[in-house]
């Protein structure tokens, strides 16, 4: 059975829309796309 209380002491609240939007931003993400136009343009030269 659940221990509501115990379960209340331990919830963390996810990140709000805007603060995942700027976690993610701030990271370095390289894509697929990204290694496709890197690619591309060392094709081209």
């Amino acid at each position: 059975m659940l221990d509501f209380e115990e379960e209340i002491r331990r919830f963390q609240p996810s990140l709000e829309v805007g603060e995942v939007e700027d976690a993610i931003v701030k990271e370095d993400l390289t894509d697929m796309t990204d290694l496709m136009v890197e690619l591309l343009k060392s094709k081209k030269e």
